[in-house]
């Protein structure tokens, strides 16, 4: 599926190179863009759309692909739109010019991380439409805002609301990690961040002078932090600025969202190595709310290139993505019927 050429390009890769370059680039992303464009490709796809302004200038927009049975829990296809900063002076080509190379080599910011998975869902629910396909599950794709300063304007509101209630979510996708080797990398849980605001109360006065009780000399942070405040003395609090307890989701087969998706992986030969995730991404906060969530970015014998100088990833890995969760969609929309799903 690999193009020769600019005039034989799949127009896949087309599509991905065309939201590569809407400037979603923290600290001020163009999100109206990204919404305009999937507002567009709802349209050409036959989806229904939906905007959900979580915070003002903060829009989550899902697109629908509604299931025969809506008695059933949905599946949810998550991707965030924002991308992290650029150093352009160490990238060898614009990184919003989505530039091709000889090779095949798509460089630009949100390669990896993570506009191809964004692009992935969309062509694989593209081809299946236009393979007549219908299946029992809603499909629901969700673009949110935020998530690389933290989901708090994004997702992490969006769980609250009622419009993501409405969607039933029973199982969810959303991103990993490239691998450099043959395997792929699913992530069932992450790294759960413990961010801790500690408060050391004393006398001030000019950092020259000798003084008793200083609000800095209580500070000893070899020590463990319970005890660290114990020790200090008088005035000194400690509270977690952001803590969540990490959920797991099972990867075994008594969870049948894993047992549906190793199937197909295994029937495709495709190399599963479960992992915690190193990071934090949007699943915490699906997970938080009860739904089992998979991190999965289809990306093999590539190297790891998420917020780095040059990230880029070959056309052929991006088009073999798509064949991947043209693959999984089905048998994740077909899963029979759960005690959960009443």
């Amino acid at each position: 599926m690999t193009s020769k050429g600019p005039e034989e390009e799949h127009p896949s890769v087309t599509l991905f190179r065309q939201y590569l370059r809407i400037r979603t680039v923290q600290p001020k992303p163009d999100y109206g863009a990204a919404v305009a464009f999937f507002e567009e490709t709802a349209r050409q796809l036959g989806l229904g759309c939906q905007k959900v302004e979580v915070a003002p200038g903060y829009v989550v927009t899902v697109l629908t692909w509604p299931g025969t049975n809506p008695t059933l829990s949905s599946i949810l296809l998550n991707s965030h739109t924002d991308v992290v900063p650029v150093f352009k002076e160490h990238w060898s080509h614009d990184p919003f010019e989505a530039f091709k190379d000889s090779e095949g080599y798509i460089y630009a910011r949100g390669a990896q991380d993570m506009k191809c998975v964004s692009i992935q869902y969309l062509e694989a629910v593209r081809r299946l439409k236009v393979e007549g396909h219908r299946f029992p599950r809603t499909i629901h794709m969700t673009f949110v805002p935020d998530e690389e300063v933290g989901g708090h304007q994004g997702m992490e509101l969006f769980v609250q609301r009622p419009e993501f209630h409405a969607l039933r979510a029973g199982f969810a996708l959303d991103e990993g990690i490239a691998n450099p080797t043959d395997a792929f990398t699913v992530f069932y849980s992450e790294r759960s961040p413990w961010w801790v605001r500690v408060t050391s109360t004393g006398r001030p006065g000019h950092a020259s002078r000798f003084m008793e009780d200083t609000a800095a000399e209580k500070l000893a942070f070899e020590e463990q932090l319970q005890s660290w405040c114990q020790a200090a003395g008088e005035g000194v609090t400690l509270e977690f600025a952001q803590w969540m307890h990490p959920q797991v989701t099972p990867t075994d087969d008594s969870n049948p969202w894993w047992a549906a998706f190793s199937r197909v992986c295994k029937d495709m030969n495709l190399t599963l190595e479960p992992e915690i995730m190193p990071a934090a991404t949007d699943n915490r906060y699906i997970r938080a709310v009860g739904v089992p969530a998979l991190g999965f970015s289809p990306m093999n014998r590539t190297p790891v290139l998420l917020h780095d100088h040059d990230e880029r990833l070959h056309e052929a890995v991006f088009l073999r993505g798509v064949d991947i969760y043209t693959r999984l969609l089905p048998a994740l929309a077909s899963v029979p019927a759960l005690p959960s799903d009443s």
